[in-house]
């Protein structure tokens, strides 16, 4: 497998272990959590990418996901399940957040606790996400390709 993308994938990782991201659990902090918010992560690399490079790096990314899931012990079937599952919950959060710039901020908290089954999301998250955004926008894909990012709550 061709690692040119270990770098997105590896600094999508960090990102989503951001810890101020789950202040909106209670306790929870679950796989399924941690899987919504990097697709999250995943979903806003769209903007500024060409059509041909981002289907790589998506390409890249699922088969790394499907490799963490096999690593937790789940055979063909129950992974090939889940893959659908979460290509799906990547689809719709793709559909939800193609027009963020252009959304209020209550409609991308709709958006957020719809997908994070959570009643209320904070504004620090919409924030966070605001300003993911805004970051990739001023920052090239060589940026993210070439070494860890150091993004600031």
């Amino acid at each position: 497998m061709d690692n040119k993308y270990i770098n997105i994938y590896n600094n999508l990782i960090n990102l989503t272990r951001n810890k101020n991201l789950y202040d909106n659990f209670l306790n929870q902090d679950t796989f399924s959590d941690r899987l919504i918010f990097f697709l999250f992560h995943l979903g806003f690399f769209k903007k500024n990418t060409e059509k041909e490079t981002l289907q790589e790096i998506y390409d890249y990314n699922f088969k790394q996901l499907e490799l963490s899931i096999r690593e937790m012990g789940y055979g063909d079937v129950a992974i090939n399940k889940k893959m659908k599952t979460y290509l799906n919950i990547f689809h719709a959060i793709l559909d939800n957040i193609d027009n963020w710039e252009n959304l209020s901020d209550f409609e991308k908290s709709k958006i957020l606790s719809n997908f994070l089954n959570i009643n209320e999301v904070k504004s620090n998250l919409v924030d966070y996400f605001n300003k993911y955004l805004l970051n990739l926008s001023n920052n090239t894909l060589n940026y993210y390709i070439k070494g860890v990012v150091k993004f600031k709550f």
